[in-house]
């Protein structure tokens, strides 16, 4: 595999808003392929420190020949939302910069053997970590026709969830939907051409959130994460699609605001404290040249805030 495997999105924004201190501690919570992971490397100084955590099988062990000659990087194979955890066992208490990138990369989006195109026919997984126990095949051959119409509409926001849930209950009760073609019949069938691609991807998308717990995940991440910043350190999530921004751009605000009392409270009960200053008021997006060296970057957000 080519060190191109993978381009980092919005790298120069990534490192200027992550790094303040070149000596200091950082997590990288989806090290994937290393793209991030090597800016930050080369950015940051000898004396630094850069954690990074990734559970997908051909990620670990790439970034793990990528990064054996580098004792400032460790690597674990763990859900990015046990941080807390990996804090503990390398003994830091806090950290001066986390970060997250939200995407699935092109190597598992291109790769019949991950699971994740559905351009190639493949076995129907899309499980970021192959143990857990249940995939998408898993999913929409035992899913009852409501809890299925519920994840695409919930996690991709599909329009047509309740027909094409009812397409696939039908499907199953003759043949069990195994493979990424099987599905991709099922939107065929009942979806304008033009309209194919656009659909697929929504309807993988919310297989995908759904089997990985994408969200759950991140909320869980998002609150453990502020509390394990140092004062002034820093918090950049990238993220792909509308519910994932909307999670990050809510949280940071939450954590922003030093009062939750109604607006006709006289004085403030709550007690809340402001944690975070956030540097982004308006998500940074990729310009138009890079969208053109890298079509999937034209989705992504960055957002970023600073503990205070």
């Amino acid at each position: 595999m080519s060190d191109l495997i993978h381009t980092p999105v919005l790298a120069e924004e990534s490192v200027d808003y992550l790094i303040k201190n070149r000596d200091g501690v950082y997590f990288d919570a989806t090290v994937g392929f290393g793209g991030h992971s090597s800016l930050f490397l080369n950015a940051l100084g000898q004396d630094a420190k850069l954690l990074g955590t990734d559970v997908n099988d051909s990620a670990f062990e790439y970034a793990q020949k990528k990064f054996e000659s580098d004792n400032r990087f460790s690597l674990y194979k763990y859900n990015f939302s046990k941080i807390d955890l990996i804090a503990k066992i390398e003994s830091i208490e806090l950290f001066d910069g986390i970060f997250a990138d939200l995407g699935v990369s092109s190597f598992q989006l291109d790769n019949v053997n991950e699971g994740f195109t559905f351009r190639q026919n493949a076995k129907l997984d899309l499980r970021m970590d192959k143990s857990l126990s249940a995939s998408a095949a898993d999913i929409v051959n035992s899913a009852t026709e409501e809890e299925i119409a519920t994840i695409l509409y919930k996690f991709g926001e599909e329009k047509n969830s309740r027909k094409i849930a009812r397409l696939i209950v039908e499907k199953r009760n003759y043949k069990r939907i195994a493979h990424t073609n099987d599905l991709v019949e099922i939107i065929s069938s009942m979806t304008p051409p033009n309209f194919v691609t656009k659909s697929l991807m929504r309807v993988f998308q919310a297989l995908r959130i759904f089997v990985n717990s994408e969200l759950e995940v991140l909320e869980y991440f998002l609150k453990k994460a502020v509390s394990l910043l140092k004062p002034d350190g820093r918090i950049v999530i990238l993220t792909y699609h509308s519910l994932e921004d909307r999670i990050v751009k809510d949280h940071f605000k939450q954590e922003s605001l030093s009062c939750l009392c109604p607006k006709d409270f006289p004085v403030c009960v709550c007690g809340k404290q402001s944690r975070v200053r956030i540097l982004t008021r308006k998500p940074l997006l990729p310009t138009e040249e890079e969208i053109k060296l890298n079509s999937r970057s034209r989705s992504a957000k960055l957002r970023a805030a600073e503990r205070v």
